[in-house]
């Protein structure tokens, strides 16, 4: 086949891969745009919350923007009566990064109750948290504590497993405080239009814990 040919073949595979981003893109925030709420106000109340996990330092060794102001914003909605329970759920994979225990320090510093908090150690992947939180959690309606663009996707993936969720949007971090992580969000969205309608990934629920209710 001439070089030419196949030159054109891979810039149509190109366009039809940067067109299915886009699309991917658009319709999950287009799906989940009238559940994610950013005033407290107009925050309906749920029972539970969950806390999608994020590491507490950034590579270079600083104070994380993102986890700082997530469990700033899960403090005041629970410190505002919009929330009862906490499911903080993120990645354990060694005994020196561990997302769901530093959650729980940094809330019990903003006052929040150890007795409300359950930490949920195989939150790997947004899938996963969302999936455990009504699987093994039993949670069929809960609120989503993250920033407003991961949000987006964390709702899609509720709606379409059936779950009755709505999210609340933290404070979002400056302009280009960390580009990576918005074009990481950009490339997962796809990912998870893939996972909810045709991967259908594995998710760990062989653990069943029970909320700690009063």
């Amino acid at each position: 086949m001439p070089v030419k040919k196949w030159i054109k073949i891979i810039l149509v595979l190109l366009f039809a891969c940067m067109m299915f981003i886009l699309l991917c893109n658009l319709w999950v925030v287009y799906c989940t745009r009238q559940y994610n709420y950013f005033s407290i106000e107009s925050l309906p109340s749920n029972d539970v919350a969950l806390v999608l996990g994020t590491s507490r330092s950034t590579e270079k060794g600083k104070e994380n923007l993102f986890f700082k102001y997530r469990m700033e914003a899960t403090a005041r909605l629970f410190k505002e009566g919009k929330i009862k329970y906490i499911i903080l759920s993120g990645n354990n994979d060694s005994k020196y990064y561990n997302e769901p225990l530093d959650m729980q320090k940094a809330l019990l510093n903003l006052g929040v109750p150890e007795n409300v908090m359950t930490l949920d150690y195989a939150g790997f992947r947004t899938f996963d948290s969302v999936v455990r939180c009504r699987q093994v959690f039993n949670q069929d309606t809960f609120t989503i504590i993250s920033q407003n663009f991961h949000n987006a996707r964390a709702l899609y993936i509720a709606h379409n497993e059936g779950i009755d969720a709505i999210s609340f949007a933290a404070q979002d971090v400056p302009d280009g405080y960390s580009l990576r992580t918005l074009v990481r969000e950009y490339l997962a969205r796809p990912k998870a239009v893939l996972d909810v309608h045709f991967l259908r990934p594995s998710t760990d629920v062989t653990s069943n814990i029970e909320i700690k209710k009063k």
